[in-house]
């Protein structure tokens, strides 16, 4: 089974409709989402790179939801809400959706994923393959995730699902993904992690510098820092720790 090809991917674009968003919106001060008017996705896998609060996590957030998850993760069935924190830029968000029907889907989103793991121990009563996840350490629950959900014709939103993950569990995420993306299954993922980022066929979207644009592996800067510290690590915290 080949990956999707553009025309098939499940979501194709999104538009925001800003006049639906108030003026006085955090959102207007986030300046990459602030710029998005349209965006349209051209592979199966999508990452978002940037440093932190440049609105990575909103807009992952904000399409998982628009799409119809949980504001905190979990299936697609899933229905709680421990903590109201999601934006508005959901109800702003229009997704161009293919005609392809996704078989399996998941939100996973480091920050909340305690919240999800105890609502999988109360949605999993009865069930014949409960998950147990918080009887499993932090990673070890992660990739029962993966194991579980990452299947063909899927649709899934990962925020920083190298959280809990050593470096070698991260390249075992990396094949999964591969896997899945191979079987027809799409993805979009924010991520520092400079393993993840190596993922073939996938498309860099940088939210630095203000504005989203396009970028290749060695640019970001999960790469070049990373680089840079193996290399030059001695030189790096003499600095670093000069005034220590």
């Amino acid at each position: 089974m080949a990956a999707l090809k553009k025309k098939d991917l499940y979501i194709k674009g999104l538009k925001i409709a800003w006049d639906e968003i108030d003026q006085g919106s955090y959102l207007r001060n986030i300046r990459t989402i602030a710029g998005i008017n349209s965006l349209a996705f051209r592979a199966p896998i999508t990452l978002f790179v940037g440093e932190n609060g440049s609105g990575k996590s909103t807009l992952l957030e904000a399409m998982a939801v628009a799409y119809g998850f949980n504001p905190e993760g979990g299936t697609i069935n899933y229905n709680f809400s421990t903590y109201d924190s999601h934006s508005e830029l959901c109800d702003a968000m229009t997704l161009a959706k293919s005609f392809q029907k996704v078989y399996c889907s998941y939100y996973l989103r480091a920050e909340s994923f305690y919240n999800v793991a105890t609502m999988e121990e109360e949605y999993s009563v009865g069930s014949r393959n409960p998950l147990h996840l918080h009887q499993k350490s932090h990673g070890e629950s992660f990739l029962t995730i993966i194991n579980e959900y990452f299947k063909s014709n899927g649709l899934f939103f990962l925020d920083e699902p190298e959280a809990a993950l050593s470096p070698q569990r991260q390249m075992t995420l990396l094949l999964k993904i591969a896997e899945s993306a191979k079987k027809n299954s799409q993805f979009f993922i924010v991520t520092h992690s400079p393993v993840l980022l190596t993922l073939p066929g996938a498309e860099i979207l940088s939210f630095d510098n203000d504005n989203l644009h396009k970028i290749e592996y060695e640019d970001t800067e999960s790469y070049r820092i990373t680089e840079m510290f193996i290399n030059h690590r001695e030189q790096i915290l003499k600095r670093l720790l000069l005034d220590v």
